[in-house]
This record gives structure tokens, C-alpha cells and sequence, in this order.
């Protein structure tokens, strides 16, 4: 069963980058909600209530529940902007939903038997996840928290695709509609190699060349430039 997320929204007034600022010295999230023929409206919410929200996967695949004063709107988060510092949300986006239209969503892509993989326990491969989440379309009752893939019988050096993924009925990857160069692959199994640097061996001491000089040869001591001209100088 789907887990329900409910955020509580204010409707926000003031606007621009400086009201902006205010709010997020506030303890606030500024954010819109947009879509379903409606004009956008900007909101907020309480900022440790959203970040708490953000540490559960299915909250970026899920139809949220926006309620603001008395009504409750069904909608989808479609752009988080972080500080590339602090943990904190700067803004968000939200897309209403109405039940008969189809929506896009980005899901996460969840991995099965990776430990009893065939290419790791047989052929000593380590999993290498070339996706981690897949785009899809469907109503908004048939969105997947994640979609599935089996590697358990995945050997040494193959792959597996998007095509491969285990769709739930009412659900469509619309990639998959431009044809096979658009089928990418998700996950691979393949051994991966060490490269080992030998250390060359220390010269000994006295014996290392300066840049930008030649190594004196056994028995003549290096000399610096201009050396032994004393005498050519008056």
C-alpha cells in the first residue's frame, strides 16, 4: 500500500528574492503549486516538517496531499532546490493532479538479488547500478513508489534494461516508445580491475637528478653552471 504524505501549507503573500529570504530566516520553505488549469499559487511550509518528509524515498514518487486552511489538494513534487552548503531547502515545486489525466514521474529503480547474483557468486562480479531511477507515465493512481529488477540470474558481463524492468499494470516507461536505441541499460555485472602502481625504487642519496640537469656520471661530480670560469672573469 502507497504511503500517504500530508503537508501542511500557508499561503504566502509577499514575494521576490527578498521575502523569499525572510521566510527561510523564518524557519520556512517558500513554494508554488502550478497545473489542472489552475493559476499557480505560491505557498509555504514548515521547513523541518519538509526536510523530515525528504528522508523517505517515497516521498519524491508518491501523490502528496497539500492541505491549505480547510481544502486539500492531491499533487506532486517536481523540483527540490537545496543549498549546496547548508542542509536546508531553498524552494519547491508542486504539480496539482486530477485523477483522469496521466501524469510523469521519475521513480526510484529498486535492485533484487544482487548477493546470489549468478555473475557475483559464480563469477566474482560486483553489481554496477547504471540507473537508479526511470521515468514513467500512468494515472495517478496506478504511480509506483519504485519499479523492481531482478538480477538474481544475471551473469558475468551482461545487462539488463529498461525493458527488463517489472511493470505494474497501467504503467509505461515512454522511452521505451522511441524504439530499441532508447532502451538503456539499468544494471551490469562485471569484474572490476585493480590496477597496481609499482613504487619505483628509491635512488640513493646524492643520486636523485635536479630538474632541468643531467645525472653525473660515476666518478665526476656534478658541477653548477658557471663553475671553474673564475678565471675567465676580470
Amino acid at each position: 500500500m502507497a504511503e500517504e504524505f500530508d503537508l501542511i501549507a500557508d499561503i504566502r503573500k509577499d514575494q521576490g528574492k527578498g521575502a523569499s529570504r525572510r521566510l527561510r530566516h523564518e524557519g520556512k520553505v517558500p513554494a508554488i503549486i502550478y497545473g489542472a488549469g489552475r493559476p499557480p499559487r505560491a505557498l509555504t511550509f514548515d521547513h523541518n516538517k519538509v526536510l523530515k518528509q525528504l528522508e523517505n524515498e517515497s516521498f519524491y514518487s508518491s501523490v502528496l496531499n497539500i492541505k491549505v486552511g480547510g481544502k486539500s489538494q492531491a499533487a506532486i513534487v517536481k523540483d527540490i532546490q537545496r543549498h549546496p552548503a547548508k542542509r536546508q531547502v531553498m524552494h519547491m515545486d508542486f504539480q496539482r493532479i486530477v485523477e483522469d489525466e496521466v501524469i510523469r514521474m521519475n521513480v526510484p529503480i529498486h535492485f533484487l538479488g544482487e548477493d546470489v547474483a549468478v555473475g557475483v557468486k559464480e563469477g566474482g562480479g560486483k553489481v554496477s547500478h547504471l540507473m537508479t531511477d526511470v521515468e514513467v507515465v500512468c494515472l495517478p493512481k496506478d504511480l509506483p513508489e519504485y519499479l523492481d529488477i531482478d538480477v538474481s540470474e544475471l551473469e558475468l558481463d551482461a545487462l539488463l534494461y529498461m525493458s527488463d524492468l517489472q511493470l505494474p499494470e497501467g504503467v509505461e516507461i515512454p522511452a521505451l516508445a522511441q524504439g530499441d536505441e532508447a532502451n538503456r541499460p539499468v544494471v551490469s555485472i562485471h569484474v572490476i580491475k585493480e590496477i597496481v602502481i609499482e613504487e619505483e625504487e628509491e635512488l640513493a642519496a646524492g643520486e636523485v637528478p635536479v630538474e632541468g640537469e643531467e645525472p653525473a656520471e660515476e666518478g665526476e661530480a656534478p658541477t653548477e653552471e658557471g663553475a671553474g670560469d673564475e678565471d675567465s672573469e676580470s
